[in-house]
């Protein structure tokens, strides 16, 4: 897949073009246009030369966009249009003005005017030159517009300028005419067509419209903050060791197996293993969880996270764009370009909408000429139609919603991976969870040892030798504890692996050189093994089966070993239930989802698990290979299915499910073949996916109801067919007003979405640091090692200019993605914000930062 720059897209109608000019290239797979990023996905095997020639015959510019999550270029771009829109705007306004004095002000107030404008026509002349400079301010709507239909691809831009230019030319027709009739002698003719003059409609549609991209253009910012944030947080340097000694180089050029040396306050520059040192790290840039997480020698690091404590020697495994902060940029990336189903209708409007509403126009003029209204009443109406009719309002009303609902979810370690995923998560009505290590903790331990013909220690022998092949959970739990034995394993040959059934293999004594084959795994597998009558009479037996179904009802799996003469006995395995699978599952019951169970294990043990977790319906025993018969019995059914799980075996079911949803704990495989990947390891996160997929569609619905129902409404208003039953009529500045508005109202709708409330699970408790009372009694090197590795200290600043808790939330944005800041409370009532640091920060820094979240720093306490 390929992503492109589109450049001179102003309206759904362009976006629209683009797509279908591309779509035309035979080898061409699939074309996604965003209008929202100016950008388009493509993918087949079409070149780009002839992808960007498509492009460019339809009117507008392409280029290839650099796939790198480039923080300098996303910074730098990010308020560049702002900036143009809002300087063309401020010069409109100082034309607009005196214009608007000239016109109104003197004709319906007769405000005075200087004596050099004592002639009708000289007003007339000033009020022209005025309306041209405005115009010629915002000639970017006529060169879009007529390019348009230069290329029989009419737009938005089109609309306005027809709607403007035909105000000017009418009134310059007049301005003709009232000219003649000066020259006649006639003067209070000429006053009586100062009326008729439109100069002020002209270019008050031009400004107004400004303002409304203005105002666009600042929302789509906010839209992108999510992203432009994630991006940022990103460092640019880090301390490597080379040839032993520390040196700063850029982030971007560290290699796979470089050291790296982090300092408290500071943020990984790549992902690594802990190689040396002992710290908390706070991970919540990944995960979205606020509670520092402790590391050790061995543990893994993530990129962009921050060191909060001790100093920390690491070894990088992965850098640059193959990093998990590049990965997640990536994803939220290619879900914000990418289009949701439900964008479809917009689409197919938004292609033809600018030639109907011009069509519409030219009928509205006709009819009200044929009903006696003047020429000038005529095209008043015709321009009013122009100038209302708003495509933007369509072709924004998913995309926004889709890009601040990505970018929220990355925040709340949530990726969607495309915006068709992101729409349908909310639409399933079942959730079908794997039981280990999704609803489990996935780290199980040995319950219960029950050994039969053979002494504790040799059934831990031979079934931890056997498990050691294996790289299943449960099989790990096993040779966990076969290792606190202390005991050596022995020789393992011929390995089997029966899947969802059991084990075999040959083990070898290391003292006698003895071989036996075991075989170990549940009671249907050992009974179909080579094994005597003997073994197979205690294995039928109904003590084995008492305490097979005393294991399960525990919710512990039992696993029996056996050699081909003896029965070795029964070890249980128990995987404790996660802390937040009982409340996730409610709230999956209370937004009227149907919860399934499924897992290999047997009917006893799933059924208890599944009890301790609230669920009332399971299926159990399915061998991998069946869970994705399980789904598509479902979805058989009519039923729209989520998969929940984390292993390779949940890979073919997470691919058949309507949405597969993966956990990042889990194995590559599961989090290539899910459409949702959750970075925490709370079942919570999947209420919380499904819960926001929702908040977006509905938010999606609210934008599309009010994009068509302003059209409908507004369409006929401006053309008078409300005019004979209530008296309503639309000035064309009115309608140019209303226009700039919409699309304003619609992307300020999505932004809502920030303020999304999601379930929460119970948080850990913090941990506790040492008090200096707690450290009275230490030496004076343990405080001085304590004192190097925790330096914290809390500020109060005094913040001027916070309005609202969206003021606050910016600042606290902001102030969290400073190195060694971590945001408290927040208050624009109090118009402070209180931080923790640990690292010494200048008040020059907390004023840049400050004010360029766009506020005043005015005290440190």
């Amino acid at each position: 897949m390929d992503k492109y720059c589109v450049t001179g897209m102003s309206c759904a109608a362009c976006s629209s073009r683009v797509e279908n000019a591309v779509r035309k290239i035979n080898t061409v797979d699939e074309v996604s246009v965003n209008l929202l990023t100016n950008s388009m996905t493509v993918t087949g095997t079409a070149k780009p030369e002839e992808i960007i020639r498509a492009v460019e015959n339809a009117g507008y510019g392409a280029f290839l966009d650099d796939k790198s999550p480039n923080k300098s270029k996303q910074t730098k771009n990010s308020g560049s249009d702002t900036v143009l829109v809002r300087n063309r705007l401020i010069a409109s306004v100082i034309f607009l003005l005196p214009l608007m004095y000239c016109s109104m002000g003197h004709t319906m107030w007769k405000w005075p005017l200087p004596d050099f404008l004592a002639n009708p026509v000289a007003i007339g002349i000033v009020q022209m030159l005025l309306a041209a400079i405005v115009m010629l301010i915002n000639q970017k709507f006529f060169i879009s517009g007529f390019k348009g239909v230069i290329h029989l691809a009419p737009n938005m831009d089109t609309l306005v300028a027809m709607g403007s230019g035909i105000s000017f030319i009418w009134s310059f027709i007049i301005l003709i005419r009232m000219t003649n009739v000066v020259l006649s002698g006639d003067y209070t003719a000429a006053h009586d067509l100062l009326h008729s003059l439109y100069f002020e409609s002209a270019a008050m549609i031009l400004t107004l419209i400004t303002v409304g991209k203005m105002l666009e253009s600042y929302s789509k910012g906010k839209t992108t903050d999510a992203l432009k944030n994630l991006v940022k947080i990103a460092p640019d340097q880090a301390c490597v060791i080379r040839n032993g000694k520390e040196m700063t180089i850029s982030a971007d050029r560290l290699a796979v197996g470089d050291i790296f040396l982090v300092r408290p306050g500071e943020r990984i520059p790549a992902d690594g293993e802990v190689i040396e040192g002992h710290s908390a790290v706070d991970e919540s840039s990944m995960t979205g969880e606020s509670i520092p997480v402790e590391k050790n020698t061995g543990d893994i690091l993530f990129t962009a996270t921050i060191n909060r404590t001790g100093l920390l020697k690491c070894r990088a495994t992965r850098v640059g764009d193959e990093t998990s902060f590049a990965q997640i940029v990536r994803m939220v990336n290619d879900a914000s370009a990418s289009k949701a189903p439900i964008a479809k209708i917009a689409d197919k409007v938004s292609g033809v909408f600018v030639p109907a509403v011009i069509l519409i126009a030219i009928t509205v003029a006709v009819v009200h000429m044929i009903l006696g209204s003047p020429l000038s009443s005529a095209i008043t109406y015709a321009v009013s139609v122009l100038v209302i009719s708003c495509p933007c309002a369509l072709g924004l009303a998913t995309p926004v919603a889709i890009m601040v609902g990505s970018g929220v979810g990355a925040k709340h370690g949530i990726l969607y991976k495309n915006a068709a995923v992101l729409e349908n998560t909310g639409k399933a009505n079942v959730v079908v969870l794997d039981k280990t290590g999704t609803i489990t903790s996935g780290v199980p331990g040995v319950s219960l040892i029950r050994p039969a013909d053979v002494s504790e220690d040799e059934l831990l022998f031979l079934a931890g030798t056997l498990e050691s092949g294996s790289e299943h959970p449960l099989a790990r739990a096993v040779t966990a504890a076969f290792a606190d034995t202390g005991r050596n394993p022995g020789r393992l040959s011929g390995f089997e692996i029966h899947p969802g059934n059991g084990l075999s293999g040959q083990i070898e004594y290391p003292e006698t050189a003895e071989k036996k084959t075991v075989y170990g795994g549940n009671l249907k597998y050992l009974l179909s093994c080579p094994l005597s009558a003997q073994v197979m009479n205690l294995l039928n037996s109904e003590e084995t089966a008492k305490i097979l179904e005393e294991t399960a009802d525990t919710g512990a799996t039992p696993t029996l070993y056996a050699t081909e003469n003896e029965f070795l006995g029964i070890i249980g395995i128990a995987d404790p239930l996660k802390e937040d699978a009982a409340k996730a599952v409610a709230q999956l019951k209370e937004m009227k989802l149907e919860v399934i169970l499924l897992s290999g294990d047997n009917q006893r043990t799933v059924k208890a698990v599944a009890e301790k977790a609230g669920i009332d319906r399971i299926i159990a025993e399915v061998l991998p290979t069946g869970k994705q018969d399980v789904i598509r019995d479902l979805q058989t059914e009519g039923k729209k299915v989520i998969m929940v799980g984390d292993g390779i075996n949940d890979a073919p079911a997470l691919t058949a499910a309507d949405i597969g949803i993966a956990m990042r704990s889990g194995t590559d495989i599961a989090m290539d073949a899910a459409e949702v990947v959750l970075m925490k390891q709370d079942v919570m996160g999947v209420v919380n996916a499904i819960h926001l997929s929702r908040k977006v569609i509905r938010n999606i619905h609210q934008n599309l109801f009010w994009a068509f129902c302003y059209n409908i409404i507004g369409i006929p208003l401006a053309a008078g067919a409300f005019e004979p039953f209530f008296g309503w009529h639309l000035n064309p500045m009115f309608g140019a007003a209303a226009m700039s508005l919409s699309s304003f109202f619609v992307v300020s709708n999505a932004l809502r979405l920030n303020l999304v409330h999601f379930p929460q699970s119970e948080e850990p408790e913090e941990i506790e640091n040492n008090t200096p009372e707690e450290n009275k009694n230490n030496t004076p090197e343990e405080n001085e090692n304590n004192n190097r590795e925790v330096i914290q200290m809390e500020k109060t600043l005094v913040i001027e200019g916070m309005m609202c808790p969206m003021c606050e939330k910016h600042m606290r944005e902001a102030l969290d993605a400073m190195d060694g800041v971590t945001a408290g409370k927040v208050s624009h009532e109090e118009k402070c914000a209180v931080v923790t640091l640990t690292r010494e920060v200048s008040k020059e820094e907390f004023e840049k930062v400050v004010a360029d979240t766009g506020y005043k720093l005015t005290e440190i306490k």
